[in-house]
């Protein structure tokens, strides 16, 4: 899933910001990148919700990722699972049956291998379109001072659609990677991205999000001066923990 190339959708947007609606955001200070729900129950054909068609958004979230953890950005991953017996399914289930597939401990919420968790990620388990609702994501960001939500994964007019919304209500800065989301339906995944851009998100590219990135790495490196300046001190302390009392 890429770039539309939908006259419609100009001109929605066109019409969007002539309502004084698409102003952009932007990125703060201190962004994460959120992966949802791109567990196999999702990206897996042999699940009843999964698609094939997350396997392009798959190899760009790759790409994102790795930009991401060279700047030192920090990385969240979410995924839908429900007890064995569904007592937490709810009336989600109730509307979408095929949710049951998602139990616990099942391969269905396992991560797909092809946008792995490393060492240091985060993972939350959640029951609801929304990464937020029911789940410790925001007080996970707040910790650890995130302004700023870079969503990657699926599905386009569900989840992502709905952890943007959430938010820009909880007064986070969103950004939804156009290329590195992906659904089951071109036409709502490209509705739903329209419809982001112009009232909760920023909608950018992959090569967009990645510039950024790169940038919030390079403000993270310290200058020559200040490197310097560290190892001075670092050696001031060491010899004053050499000096004998």
């Amino acid at each position: 899933m890429s770039e539309p190339d939908d006259d419609s959708a100009g001109r929605t947007l066109a019409d969007y910001e002539s309502r004084g609606m698409r102003h952009r955001t932007g990125f703060g200070a201190r962004p994460c990148v959120l992966v949802i729900d791109f567990q196999y129950g999702m990206t897996d054909p042999e699940c009843p919700l999964g698609s094939s068609n997350q396997d392009g958004p798959i190899a760009v979230s790759r790409t994102v990722l790795a930009a991401a953890r060279e700047a030192g950005v920090p990385v969240i991953y979410t995924r839908v699972g429900f007890r064995p017996d569904l007592a937490d399914g709810g009336l989600f289930v109730e509307k979408v049956p095929s949710l049951s597939w998602l139990k616990l401990g099942s391969r269905w919420v396992e991560i797909d291998e092809r946008v792995a968790p490393q060492d240091g990620d985060y993972i939350l388990t959640k029951r609801h379109s929304s990464s937020f609702i029911g789940t410790e994501l925001q007080q996970v960001l707040q910790l650890r001072g995130i302004d700023t939500i870079i969503s990657v994964g699926c599905s386009t007019s569900g989840c992502v659609r709905q952890t943007a919304v959430d938010a820009n209500a909880y007064g986070f800065r969103s950004v939804v990677v156009r290329d590195a989301v992906g659904d089951r339906s071109w036409e709502q995944h490209e509705a739903n991205l329209v419809d982001l851009d112009g009232k909760y998100a920023d909608v950018l590219s992959s090569a967009q999000v990645i510039e950024a990135l790169q940038a919030v790495g390079r403000s993270a490196q310290p200058s020559a001066g200040q490197q310097s300046a560290a190892q001075l001190s670092a050696a001031q302390l060491s010899a004053a923990h050499l000096k004998p009392s």
